[in-house]
């Protein structure tokens, strides 16, 4: 097998409990292989939550690489926890963590491998219960016939609830339909089988009703102080090289921004945040604990974070004797500090990354990214004079209302800082490396962007050819993200629950490491659209009708959707709105709060 370690347990920290002691046991599964998986912060949050609940073991879960899989068949070995071994399909709970939406086909195979019926109407006894949550459960759609239930927003209160619960009806002997009934009733719980769904002739969504007491909307749950909930100190430390490799520090949750595109910046609001003090004792702690020589200081916009000083100057004060690098990813050009820059990498120095995601000006008003040339080419003249020699500049493809100016408009602007880097290094001998990376625009559920359609995979490689042609220099490199693996994920982003049917064939047809370049299969996709009298380009290319009802309306993520269309309406006039810290613009994200107003 390639990397055995992903496989055999094991790790120090790892929690071991006796089976005598058990009552309940959990299996915490993220359907992406162990490298991925150990690398979410949420995922070891969660396994030390629900280890610290008496009489539950919580064991971790992860989805085999293709050659570890074929064995596992070939051998009868069903999938198991990596803690004790034993076949999770004798485990009372079975949730799946999911941040990304190709990561829906490894669900259906981790399931196949553990020998549990893929389709939730099949599974008729209590145990096992089959939930997710994550981001993508804002729109749970598409995997609705394969889950039980889906844990909408923050899990760390919720899924203890949902524990608790499912230790009562498995002492009391209840049913299975009894437990879902009683869940739909917890703040956050969304049961799809209780909900009767119905299209209409043009193949919208004509109707969403609940019955057996479900409610109408599913509200998200929020952790409403984050300074007292657990932070995992004393963590699994993997055995093998994972993708973050490295103590990770949440600052805080939520984001002040309003990037008209990021699905992220508005389910996460609202902005909460945990003390300095409380982060600088955290960080040391798991940094004693862990052994690691790096700390990375994580949130959507670290930069944004009120005590980013104080915070730095605290844990370096431990770090710098120790030879203990501290990294701070997610800066924005409008706020970067070279002071701080070089006081935080004294012991190791990396690149610097920017997102500016649109070239032009214009573009950037639209998407609210509220940024300027100005602050990106001031933001590289203070790096490049403080000795920097890299670069990474971000940006999209296929924004709403983009033009080929638009698109050329970041040629032009890499070229700058090219210019830029020449004007002001202190050593030109040292060479210079900016390296241009385009994404292609996913209209994400719960953003203002929401209704639009994706660009066609054709029009979106035309203007990655328009792009590479117009680069200047061999100074600037530049990369790009594939469009037809965009193409599906968008598909899946705004997807409805009749693509289950879609998700079952693509997976028997071609597996289920489907978010893998080595293994997505773009031909087996369109296939099964086609196979299952479903228009990929409904889903991905037509512009949704601002009163249409939306797969994912049954879900309340806090902010009102008639906030999102008025920063609709903004976007398609090209004007800005403010950060919430200069105005609040009453997205409605506050009245998740018991105080009724956020930390922005």
């Amino acid at each position: 097998m390639q990397k055995p370690a992903r496989y055999t347990g094991g790790e120090y920290g790892e929690i071991i409990k006796s089976k005598d002691e058990t009552e309940l046991r959990f299996a915490l599964c993220f359907p992406d292989t162990y490298e991925i998986g150990m690398s979410n912060l949420g995922l070891r949050i969660l396994y030390g939550v629900l280890n610290r609940l008496p009489g539950v073991w919580c064991e971790r879960v992860f989805e085999p690489w293709e050659d570890m899989a074929k064995a596992m068949r070939e051998h009868g070995i069903p999938l198991y926890g990596l803690e004790s071994g034993d076949p999770i399909r004798d485990f009372d709970l079975i949730g799946f963590s999911v941040g990304y939406e190709m990561s829906f086909t490894g669900i259906l195979d981790m399931l196949s491998l553990a020998g549990i019926p893929l389709l939730s109407a099949d599974r008729k006894d209590l145990r096992p219960i089959v939930f997710a949550g994550g981001a993508c459960m804002y729109n749970p759609e598409p995997i609705a016939d394969f889950i039980d239930l889906a844990v909408i927003g923050e899990g760390e209160e919720l899924d203890a609830e949902l524990t608790e619960l499912f230790r009562t009806a498995k002492r009391e002997g209840w049913t299975k339909e009894r437990f879902l009934r009683a869940a739909a009733g917890i703040e956050g719980v969304y049961v799809p089988s209780l909900y009767d769904v119905r299209y209409g002739a043009d193949g919208t969504l004509a109707s969403v009703t609940p019955r057996d007491g479900a409610p109408e909307r599913v509200r998200k749950r929020i952790l409403q102080d984050l300074d007292g909930a657990l932070f995992p100190v004393r963590t699994v430390i993997p055995s093998t090289e994972i993708v973050h490799d490295r103590t990770m520090l949440e600052l805080f949750r939520g984001c002040i921004r309003g990037c008209r595109f990021c699905q992220a910046g508005y389910v996460y609001r609202p902005v909460r945040a945990k003390k300095a003090e409380t982060l600088i004792r955290q960080g040391i702690e798991s940094l004693r604990h862990s052994g690691y020589e790096e700390i990375s200081l994580t949130s959507l916009s670290t930069s944004d974070y009120r005590e980013l000083g104080a915070l730095c100057d605290g844990l370096l004060e431990w770090c710098e004797p120790r030879s203990v690098s501290l990294s701070l990813p997610s800066l924005r050009a409008d706020n970067f500090s070279l002071a701080l820059m070089q006081r935080v990498q004294k012991v190791r120095r990396s690149g610097l990354t920017f997102a500016p995601e649109a070239g032009s000006q214009r573009l950037r008003d639209v998407i609210n990214k509220n940024v300027t040339e100005e602050d990106l080419l001031n933001a590289c003249r203070t790096a490049f004079s403080g000795g920097w020699s890299g670069v990474k500049l971000y940006f999209m493809l296929g924004l709403p209302t983009e033009t080929d100016e638009d698109v050329l408009a970041i040629a032009d602007l890499a070229y700058k800082v090219f210019q830029v880097w020449r004007e002001s290094t202190p050593n030109r001998s040292r060479g210079v490396r900016i390296t241009v990376s385009t994404s292609c625009f996913i209209p994400k559920p719960m953003t203002p962007f929401q209704w639009y359609p994706q660009d066609s995979r054709e029009e979106l490689i035309r203007k990655q050819k328009l792009l590479k042609g117009a680069m200047r220099t061999k100074a600037i490199s530049y990369s790009w993200h594939e469009p037809d693996v965009s193409y599906v994920e968008a598909a899946l982003a705004v997807g409805d629950r009749r693509q289950g049917r879609v998700l079952r064939r693509v997976y028997e047809t071609v597996g289920g490491l489907q978010a893998w370049e080595e293994y997505f299969n773009y031909e087996a996709w369109l296939e099964a659209f086609r196979s299952e009298g479903l228009d990929l380009d409904f889903y991905v290319r037509r512009l949704r009708g601002e009163e249409e009802l939306l797969p994912w309306d049954v879900i309340d993520d806090g902010v009102s959707k008639r906030h999102l269309l008025r920063e609709k309406h903004l976007a398609e006039a090209g004007v800005t709105s403010p950060d919430c810290r200069k105005q609040c613009l009453g997205c409605g994200a506050d009245r998740l709060l018991k105080g009724g107003r956020c930390d922005a």
